[in-house]
């Protein structure tokens, strides 16, 4: 099993990299949240989970240890395949953080491909995985602001088109003094 991989990164489409290893490339797909922290041409450290099934070898990179736990996790729900699983390890771990402390099901729904039932089952396992490995979603302290989780703001946005990384993404990115969820709205259009 491959448990990192170092080497310079070759971003692909959108969510796959490849990781040059003293001349051998290495294709991963990555949660789109890391895709965007690499540079092109440049040496990384990914950690990696590899996926193996009969008619299947694929990598999935990380950008640290708990992403790649994390990931892990999620894959052994019923239900969760890896892309899925990548689409959740793509949103803020202060989201389902907050998503699972506060018993919140409809939040998840918010990310792309969970509807009303998985997201139910999905707040059951968070919080479930809370309870054995407590550390692994964060704190919450730095990455919990309000503004990040504004329901309302996220579901008016996903509404337009965009995915949840982007929406998660670009609201972690505005101003904390916005008030209203309206303005919030705005201020993410404006930067997308």
């Amino acid at each position: 099993m491959i448990a990192h991989l170092r080497g310079t990164v070759h971003k692909l489409e959108t969510g796959e990299v490849t990781v040059d290893v003293q001349g051998v490339g290495y294709r991963a797909a990555v949660p789109l949240d890391v895709w965007g922290t690499l540079d092109e041409g440049q040496p990384a450290m990914l950690w990696i989970s590899t996926y193996v099934r009969e008619d299947r070898f694929e990598l999935y990179g990380f950008a640290d240890r708990a992403g790649r736990t994390l990931f892990e996790e999620f894959l052994n729900l019923p239900g969760i395949g890896p892309r899925m699983a990548l689409e959740l390890c793509a949103v803020p771990r202060g989201f389902l953080l907050e998503a699972a402390t506060s018993r919140n099901s409809q939040a998840l729904t918010s990310i792309k491909g969970v509807g009303k039932k998985t997201a139910e089952k999905l707040l059951l396992e968070l919080r479930s995985l809370l309870e054995k490995k407590p550390d692994l979603l964060g704190t919450g302290s730095d990455d919990t602001r309000r503004h990040e989780f504004d329901q309302d703001a996220i579901a008016t946005l996903s509404t337009l088109g965009y995915d949840s990384a982007t929406i998660l993404a670009t609201l972690r990115g505005l101003p904390p003094d916005l008030k209203t969820t309206e303005d919030r709205v705005a201020a993410a259009l404006r930067s997308l």
